[in-house]
């Protein structure tokens, strides 16, 4: 499981360089969430790589996908299960991806 990350100085450094550090932090994000939920085939690369392919559509699913992944993680660890599946999708729809890398982040922060 990768280590904790500040929330606050992802988001800073995703405005200060347009964007370049968020599309690092979606992918080690997914990364830890695959990690953490024993699923080796859920890889920041490949989610990323199929973004750009399907001009953005990818990111829906992935937010659906992300939110049951760590639903997952916790059901492993005997957490308390929060699946935030449809909340992720909601807020992705609406524009609002950086938000959503937040909330996964805050819940791997947890899992960590």
């Amino acid at each position: 499981m990768g280590s904790q990350r500040s929330i606050a100085l992802a988001i800073i450094l995703s405005i200060i360089t347009c964007g370049i550090y968020s599309i690092y932090w979606f992918i080690v994000l997914t990364n830890e969430v695959g990690e953490a939920s024993g699923d080796s085939s859920f890889t920041g690369g490949k989610h990323f790589l199929l973004t750009l392919v399907t001009c953005g559509i990818w990111s829906f699913i992935w937010a659906y996908q992300v939110g049951q992944q760590v639903a997952d993680a916790q059901r492993q660890r005997g957490l308390l299960v929060s699946d935030n599946s449809v909340l992720y999708l909601i807020l992705t729809f609406f524009g609002l991806s950086i938000v959503t890398y937040a909330l996964v982040q805050s819940d791997v922060n947890r899992l960590a």
